[in-house]
């Protein structure tokens, strides 16, 4: 527990620090943005994010990762706060807190393992271009001055590394955003700075319980919105954990993730603040500014209020352009851009899954679709590509006047019609042997298939004899099986 509490904590103290003033400052212009976005006061995004990110250092299961407020999660908040209101949205809040710990007691969070590369490619891919289009506004119809801040913030990110000594002291995207600062303020620029996108709060948050009736009714309204905020939650957490996860060559607990993310929801719906999850794009800033451990994610948190507390005067004087730099960095960092001359070598069934989940996402903002899009079209690539490898092998003994059917590979409802077809039920037999010993059958449409094979050669008056089971397929086989079951079969015989 020590050992624990020291290597996630304690190891990287220096790198945790800085990395977390980093993200803090990135994620107050976003948590405005994000309360503008679910109709409500941008204090609620900003405590949120306060709440989350502290609870979820402690109780997290993947350490190194930022969870906050989030714009995949706020766009699924919009017609709650409008047809119900804030108190609604916290008590949803809370619900979806619950519904994710249950899902961490479940186990849900090890179904990540179904998720195939190239979703997650694509998934990584289409954040990217979201973060950037995200951006974008700020880049339309402004003066060349943001133009120029924003190049000149990328060139302080991308060569400050470079500088012999003091380039690996400080993390350049944190030099970028001091350093425009003091620029902007010196010229007295005229430009937009994060003081212009919301009032920032002045207290700290206090417990709130949500003000709404303890009834059905209740339950019944915020149960769809808290179900979808728990679905897209953990799956946006469980993808950046992976993504986390190859960036820092370690491994994490996803169920316990589930629960951690959970936990953090509930306490930020007490606290005055909406649902959120995990952030790629503040978690990828995190890492590549050096932050390993909890004790960034703490840190985030924590400058985050203190900041908007206590140094709302300096921090509302931050430009946005300089934001915008470290955001477009991040962009460009998150896109896999060995997967754009990967096309032409991956099967095209990996591109297809890759490109759809892309698409899917830009097309909808929704990260939950794009995903699910992407894990169904894999399945069924991988399921045609299984179903094909099942091959049906026949050899006549003329003497016995007995045809052996040998059957190898994978049979369920992919391959079942194939199997089917493999039979010559015309052909005159005393005697037919389907051969299982190197197949095995999967699901009841492939036992339903061998009931037809076995029925159909016994009404063609041949003696059928099924070897070679192994174990699985002989239980699902006897289960569900009907050909031995005269009765069963009249009725499958009558239903031709």
């Amino acid at each position: 527990m020590i050992e624990h509490m020291k290597r996630d904590w304690l190891s990287n103290i220096r790198g945790d620090v800085l990395a977390g003033i980093v993200v803090a400052l990135a994620l107050i212009p976003e948590a405005i943005a994000f309360s503008i976005i679910a109709g409500v006061d941008p204090k609620v995004g900003l405590y949120s994010s306060f709440c989350i990110a502290v609870i979820i250092a402690f109780v997290g299961g993947r350490p190194g990762m930022i969870s906050a407020a989030t714009g995949a999660m706020a766009l699924l908040m919009v017609t709650l706060v409008k047809d119900h209101g804030l108190e609604y949205l916290l008590a949803a809040t809370l619900l979806t807190g619950v519904l994710q710990i249950c899902a961490g007691y479940l186990k849900l969070g090890s179904l990540m393992r179904f998720v195939s590369r190239s979703v997650v490619t694509g998934f990584v891919n289409a954040l990217a271009i979201l973060i950037f289009m995200a951006q974008l506004p700020e880049l339309t119809d402004v003066t060349w001055h943001v133009y120029a801040m924003t190049a000149a913030g990328l060139g302080i990110i991308y060569l400050f590394p470079y500088i012999p000594a003091i380039g690996k002291m400080l993390p350049s995207p944190l030099l970028c955003i001091v350093a425009l600062t003091i620029v902007a303020i010196s010229l007295d620029l005229n430009i937009r700075t994060v003081g212009d996108m919301g009032e920032l709060p002045d207290t700290l948050p206090i417990f709130l319980w949500p003000d709404v009736p303890l009834n059905m009714e209740t339950l019944l309204i915020i149960l769809p919105y808290s179900a979808g905020l728990a679905v897209v939650g953990l799956l946006e957490s469980m993808m950046t954990a992976t993504i986390v996860d190859e960036l820092t060559d370690t491994s994490s607990d996803g169920n316990k993730e589930c629960k951690g993310q959970g936990i953090a929801n509930i306490g930020a719906g007490l606290f005055g603040g909406m649902a959120g999850c995990a952030m790629i794009g503040q978690s990828i800033i995190n890492v590549k500014s050096g932050g390993r451990g909890r004790l960034s994610t703490f840190m985030a948190g924590l400058v985050l209020i203190i900041m908007v507390v206590f140094l709302d005067d300096w921090v509302s004087q931050i430009p946005m352009a300089a934001l915008v730099a470290v955001m477009i960095m991040v962009s460009i960092g998150t896109f896999s851009w060995s997967s754009i001359t990967d096309l032409r070598t991956n099967p095209l069934s990996s591109s297809i899954v890759m490109v759809s989940t892309v698409v899917v996402v830009v097309a909808t903002h929704n990260l939950a679709f794009g995903v699910l899009i992407g894990v169904l079209l894999a399945t069924l690539f991988f399921s045609n590509k299984i179903g094909r490898l099942m091959m049906v092998k026949s050899d006549f003994n003329e003497l016995e006047n007995m045809r052996t059917y040998e059957v190898i590979g994978q049979v369920f409802f992919a391959s079942a019609e194939q199997f089917t077809k493999a039979f010559d039920f015309k052909e005159a037999l005393e005697t037919v042997v389907i051969d299982l010993t190197h197949a095995h059958f999967w699901d009841i449409t492939a036992v339903s298939s061998l009931d037809k094979v076995v029925i159909k050669f016994r009404r063609e008056g041949a003696t059928v004899n099924i070897v070679g089971m192994n174990e699985a397929t002989a239980t699902v086989v006897d289960k569900f099986g009907v050909h031995n079951d005269p009765q069963e079969v009249e009725k499958l015989l009558d239903g031709h």
